[in-house]
């Protein structure tokens, strides 16, 4: 039987099923502004985003949701928008009244962290069973008014519930989504759409396969956003995203795309386009879906192996797909080609350490610095530093978590201010945006990581 997601419709824009793949992006204007979020939704129409996310970090930022959807209709552009929500179930309830879609993270939507590292069975059925309670108003009111939601679930942001058996890994992740679904199923609500999100791209392709496999396993079909997070910018950020997308694309799985750069969010759009131009999405049976890897086992001969491609372009995006999907599956162990796209593919699937590594977000509405000066600041001062990971992060809502694996951060904790962190461990808070670059650099210093370029 060939695998096939369920059609669900977000607006007027029909997603899975045999609709080709949707191109989306995010808003990084401050909601409340709404002629400046209108004009980027409309800039990003216009370059061929099919769908637009905008933060709603609180109620009046998801009311206003109302005036920037009436704008854009006044001025003929009907695309659907989606709201970003975290830890704040009013505003999805706001927000669903007036979007096509909300998007949430069950690790910091509704599960509570109290510091609990152990849940026998029926602590674990209970708390379930309070997360459907809590739940429970999104959903009639998704339900009333024909709105989809979006369970993203993100690696490094995963409840304590879901730790306490599974850890911070593909398999926690894909647990995570296919318990949500559950609860949605026990409510009668199926307009969902499913991500699994990860800067790791292990971690993103894994757990995506993991989630579909369990899906068909409970005889769920769900549509499939794709997206590797926090990808950083320029060619390595483009390399990043082909490489995890790609991969997934080539496995069949994936209903609609998001590259996250850290440049603004119309220059997403060609990157996305080109790949789900060069990469269409694969006719596959259920049969192979389930005989994917959703583990890394490395070739025993170590295998090297180059494709010559016709151009850099091609290289670049087929090449990181097709290249980097035998690398994560460990049916080689090296790309046997030194030029730069071969080792940024490679440094893009874990394979082979060239060069500093950047976990960086595309911000968006919550971010309240220059996050695309700061991490080309950054690279300036640290790129010679070979396997040093550095997490550039718009805010504190996944920063922390989605850098979980990042030797050091740098923060936004507040406009203009920076908090730098060594691992997952703070080392100073709010520091003024003008000096936090050298104490990044100090920092790293100070703990012996620094090499003379």
């Amino acid at each position: 039987m060939i695998y096939k997601s369920n059609e669900i419709l977000i607006g007027n824009l029909a997603l899975g099923g045999d609709n080709p793949v949707r191109i989306q992006s995010m808003t990084n204007t401050d909601t409340m502004d709404t002629r400046a979020t209108v004009d980027q939704t409309m800039a990003l129409a216009d370059a061929g985003c099919e769908m637009v996310r905008i933060t709603a970090p609180d109620v009046k930022a998801a009311e206003n949701l109302y005036n920037i959807k009436n704008e854009l209709h006044c001025r003929g552009y009907t695309l659907p928008l989606v709201a970003d929500i975290h830890f704040n179930p009013k505003a999805a309830e706001v927000a669903a009244t007036i979007v096509e879609k909300v998007r949430v993270n069950p690790g910091n939507y509704v599960d509570r962290n109290t510091g609990k590292t152990t849940f026998t069975d029926q602590e674990y059925a209970d708390e379930l069973k309070r997360i459907q309670e809590r739940m429970s108003a999104l959903v009639e009111i998704c339900k009333k008014h024909g709105t989809a939601m979006r369970i993203g679930v993100n690696h490094g942001s995963l409840s304590e519930r879901i730790m306490s058996r599974y850890g911070d890994t593909p398999l926690g992740m894909a647990t995570s989504a296919v318990e949500f679904a559950q609860i949605c199923r026990n409510m009668d609500y199926h307009k969902l759409v499913f991500s699994m999100k990860a800067s790791n791209v292990k971690v993103m392709v894994y757990s995506t396969r993991l989630l579909v496999q369990k899906m068909l396993q409970n005889g769920m079909s769900y549509p499939i956003h794709l997206g590797v997070t926090e990808a950083g910018d320029a060619e390595q950020g483009r390399i990043k995203s082909a490489a995890g997308i790609g991969t997934l694309l080539l496995d069949g799985i994936g209903d609609t795309l998001r590259v996250s750069l850290t440049e603004s969010p119309v220059a997403e759009i060609p990157v996305a386009k080109d790949i789900a131009a060069r990469l269409p999405r694969k006719s596959v049976t259920q049969e192979e879906i389930m005989a994917l890897k959703t583990s890394f086992e490395p070739c025993g001969d170590k295998r090297k192996l180059f494709i010559p491609y016709p151009d850099e372009k091609e290289y670049s995006i087929r090449g990181a797909a097709e290249l980097g999907r035998m690398l994560i599956d460990g049916e080689i162990a090296e790309i046997d080609d030194d030029s730069p796209v071969a080792q940024d593919i490679m440094q893009a699937v874990g394979a082979k350490i060239f060069k500093a590594e950047y976990i960086s977000c595309p911000s968006c509405g919550r971010t309240q610095y220059d996050i695309q000066q700061a991490l080309q600041e950054i690279k300036r001062h640290t790129s010679h530093l070979k396997g040093i990971k550095i997490g550039v992060m718009g805010c504190i809502v996944n920063g922390p978590g989605e850098m979980a694996d990042a030797h050091y951060g740098y923060v936004g904790s507040g406009k203009g201010k920076i908090t730098l962190y060594k691992g997952k461990d703070v080392v100073c808070r709010n520091i003024d945006q003008s000096e936090a670059v050298e104490r990044l650099v100090q920092l790293i210093k100070d703990n012996g990581d620094w090499v003379d370029n």
